[in-house]
Formats: C-alpha cells, sequence, structure tokens
C-alpha cells in the first residue's frame, strides 16, 4: 500500500507531468483504490460508458509505445491506463444501470423517464457527437483517477498522442471503442517537471457574465 498520502489540494498544487517513471510496480491494492474512484465518477443518466484496459505486462507496453509516437514514459511506467467510450454500450447498459437505480431508490417516474429518454437522445448522435459525449464522460472518471492517484503519493501523466487505430489494434478493442486517452501512474525518476504556472483568476474566471470580476 502507498507509504503516505496528500490532502486533495495538496495534490493538486503539487502535481506535475511526469517527466519519466522509475517502473516500480504499483502494488495491486493501490491499483484498484486509483481504478474504483474513477468508476464512482459522475455521468450523463449514469451510463458509465467508460471503459478502462490497464496495460502492466512490459512487452504490452512495448508495443502500446510504438503506437503512441514513441513516447519512452509509456515503457517506463508501470501501469499505462488506457481509458476508452464504448459507443454501443448504453444499447447493452441501459437494463442494468435501471436496474442498480431502482435498488437503489430510484422513483418509478424517473426510471421510466430515462428509458424513453437514453435511447432517445443518444441514438440519434453522430460518430463525431458520440465521440464528443464520450470525451466528456471518459475524461471526468480519468482525471479522477489521476487525482486519487496523486492522493496515494504517486506520480502521473496524461497522455494525449497516440495513434487511434494503432491503440485499438494493439490492444484488440471492439470496433464500438473510443480511446479518449491514456494516464501513466508511477513513480518519478530523476528532477520533477518545473512548476508552469497558472493565470491570474482575472484572466479566466468571471462573475455572472463574461468580463465582470467574480466577488
Amino acid at each position: 500500500m502507498a507509504s503516505f498520502q496528500k490532502s486533495l489540494a495538496q495534490a493538486i498544487r503539487d502535481r506535475r507531468s511526469t517527466p519519466s517513471f522509475d517502473g516500480e510496480p504499483i502494488p495491486p491494492r493501490d491499483l484498484w483504490q486509483i481504478l474504483d474512484a474513477g468508476l464512482h465518477a459522475p455521468s450523463g443518466y449514469n451510463m458509465q460508458p467508460w471503459r478502462f484496459i490497464v496495460v502492466q505486462d512490459p512487452e504490452h507496453r512495448r508495443r502500446l509505445r510504438a503506437v503512441s509516437y514513441n513516447q519512452a514514459k509509456v515503457e517506463e511506467a508501470p501501469a499505462i491506463i488506457v481509458a476508452c467510450g464504448d459507443r454501443d454500450g448504453w444499447r447493452r447498459d441501459l437494463e442494468e444501470m435501471l436496474r442498480m437505480g431502482r435498488a437503489g431508490g430510484m422513483p418509478e417516474s424517473y426510471a421510466a423517464q430515462a428509458a424513453a429518454n437514453v435511447p432517445e437522445y443518444l441514438s440519434e448522435f453522430s460518430r463525431e457527437e458520440m465521440a464528443s459525449w464520450l470525451n466528456k464522460q471518459v475524461t471526468v472518471a480519468l482525471t479522477t483517477m489521476m487525482w486519487m492517484a496523486e492522493v496515494l503519493g504517486y506520480d502521473t501523466a496524461m497522455l494525449e498522442g497516440f495513434e487511434q487505430r494503432g491503440v485499438c489494434e494493439t490492444l484488440r478493442l471492439p470496433m464500438s471503442y473510443w480511446v479518449v486517452s491514456m494516464l501513466a501512474v508511477g513513480r518519478l525518476k530523476g528532477t520533477d517537471k518545473f512548476d508552469s504556472g497558472r493565470f491570474d483568476p482575472s484572466h479566466t474566471v468571471f462573475g455572472d457574465e463574461y468580463g465582470k470580476p467574480l466577488k
């Protein structure tokens, strides 16, 4: 288990995109705690359209590196969480989502509304619209995993540089899967990345309407 933990506030302040990993394996208990955090993230209609492939085998990481623009950290990190969205997941999972909801106290009126609205809403998406929707849902879950990893004292790097088709073929993903991002998790090797800074809130945060300061 992780030897120490940070507060969430400290993890958010301290986190850097790790430039290099030492390859030390992550204990299964810690890895599952990281994954479980993401699996409890919110999603539209609670459809949980995310699918995660955790790549730990050295040979699999080597092959994944080859379709990730040869980024060394893909092979260095002991675990790469490949985050995907399932375009057809809602078709298979709607009934189970409603069953779980009812078991947790979902009103029957809400269940009936969701049973009608989810297919009506998602079936109209174009391929591009579905990819956009999946990107939002999956990113929330993967980011939650990233924060949990940081809280547990691990180092992380979010990876966007990869070949969509290459990753799908390398991991033998179903045709309905869309790869959103990857998260490298492990321990820092060498010097941490510099602090790149953040814009002043007056540049990015407004109150009530654009241009007005938040008081």
